[in-house]
């Protein structure tokens, strides 16, 4: 059913235009992670970066929870609140992660046996739902700002999971890291 909603959604510019952005911003993030600036090493006062990335991961899913909660309250100013919130609490945990990147280069995970194949199996799923997320949030957004409410409640059924995995994942992965 997801993947016949998205293709009937494909039949507007605006949808298109949104996949579109949301590819280049894809590809642009994978250039810069493996082919952008690497200045690794020249800067040890942001270690606190990782720690900064799971908060805002924790930030954004709690937004997302709230604004659920407001919505079925029917509260939209609260909606708005919330999740306007947990998209800019992503958008400084991209801005951190962008940062770490370039100054720390890739983290390495050390564990061995089950956890390195649990850890794997969350990073890649994590990775993988981060591509779908951003169109979907994008669309979400601008159906709610177009004031076209059924198409972005048949967007958001979608978002709200993925969006929910992602930075929940985030999390773990910062925590696979740490111990």
């Amino acid at each position: 059913m997801f993947i016949c909603d998205i293709l009937l959604a494909m039949k507007s510019k605006l949808t298109l235009s949104i996949i579109g952005l949301s590819l280049a911003i894809g590809f642009g993030l994978l250039w810069f992670i493996y082919y952008g600036p690497n200045i690794v090493g020249t800067e040890q006062s942001f270690l606190w970066l990782p720690s900064f990335n799971a908060t805002m991961n924790a930030i954004s899913m709690t937004c997302v929870v709230g604004g659920i909660f407001a919505i079925k309250k029917k509260n939209k100013p609260k909606h708005i609140a919330y999740m306007g919130s947990a998209i800019g609490a992503s958008a400084l945990f991209l801005l951190g992660y962008l940062a770490h990147h370039s100054l720390h280069g890739d983290t390495i995970f050390a564990g061995e046996g089950a956890i390195r194949i649990i850890y794997f199996a969350t990073l890649i799923s994590h990775i993988i739902l981060t591509f779908f997320a951003l169109p979907l949030i994008l669309l979400a957004v601008t159906y709610a700002l177009l004031g076209r409410f059924e198409n972005h409640k048949a967007v958001v059924r979608y978002t709200v999971p993925i969006w929910l995995y992602v930075s929940g994942s985030g999390i773990l992965i910062y925590l696979f890291l740490r111990i």
